[in-house]
């Protein structure tokens, strides 16, 4: 019996071999197309498509526009208005695209044969890097360099700034770290389990060909048929709302700098 991998379906392969270039700073960069890249286009082409399609601005909108509008409420009205409020408004297409990039390419993953986009450190590390820079350079940019109140609540004594400084900027830059390592976390720990009970459902229904006792393993493989099931239909649930908390945890973070003279 072969031996049972269950990281290897998070391994990286090259399926269109690109000559790599030389690029200022970053150095050697490999262009060639991976299972990762792929993945990353093919679910960047689905989200285009689907909103090109569902974007006809009909005033009885069909399936497809209502089901576009709901998911951007969910994003404008649900996350964004609440927690930024009215300065906020610029920033929807930014946690939108997050949203629905992060959501979708989490859905495409649990398809057999398919790549998970998402179970890669260097992705989430991206895309949650990426979101620490804007809300720097949002904070500096609205704030100068009152930005640094940030780390100083207002109306806390010198004896209590010289704990709570140091605390709140280590707070401040574990956040791409934490945004990182949860969607990641998540992604990779749930591929597993799900893999680890869809090896049993071949390998106890092998055993129970033997005949005899051994056929209770129909038993523990269906069992195990079950468990997949159940795992998939949570893995589906996990995939949409992890990609709400990426979302709603970068609304949080650019309310902090957004309405900093508010809240400081």
């Amino acid at each position: 019996m072969a031996a049972i991998e269950p990281m290897n379906q998070f391994l990286i392969h090259k399926l269109v071999a690109l000559p790599a270039v030389d690029v200022p700073v970053l150095g050697h960069v490999d262009l060639s197309i991976t299972n990762s890249v792929a993945f990353m286009m093919i679910s960047a082409a689905i989200i285009a498509v689907f909103f090109l399609s569902a974007a006809r601005g009909a005033v009885v909108p069909g399936r497809m526009q209502a089901l576009a509008e709901t998911l951007y409420d969910l994003v404008d009205k649900g996350l964004t208005g609440p927690m930024i409020g009215d300065r906020g408004r610029p920033f929807v297409p930014f946690i939108f695209t997050l949203f629905a990039l992060i959501a979708v390419m989490n859905i495409i993953g649990l398809a057999p044969g398919s790549f998970t986009v998402t179970s890669q450190l260097a992705v989430t590390a991206t895309l949650a890097l990426m979101t620490f820079l804007i809300v720097i350079v949002v904070g500096f940019a609205r704030n100068g360099l009152g930005f640094f109140k940030l780390f100083a609540p207002s109306g806390v004594g010198i004896g209590m700034l010289l704990i709570l400084v140091p605390i709140e900027v280590i707070s401040f830059f574990m956040r791409p770290v934490t945004l990182a390592m949860r969607l990641f976390g998540n992604m990779v720990g749930g591929h597993v389990v799900m893999y680890m009970f869809a090896t049993f459902i071949i390998s106890l229904g092998a055993f129970a060909m033997h005949g005899g006792l051994a056929s209770l393993g129909f038993l523990a493989s269906g069992l195990s048929l079950v468990m997949v099931i159940a795992l998939m239909i949570l893995e589906l649930i996990v995939a949409g709302l992890q990609a709400f908390v990426f979302a709603s945890l970068t609304c949080t973070y650019l309310s902090d700098v957004v309405n900093l003279d508010h809240g400081h």
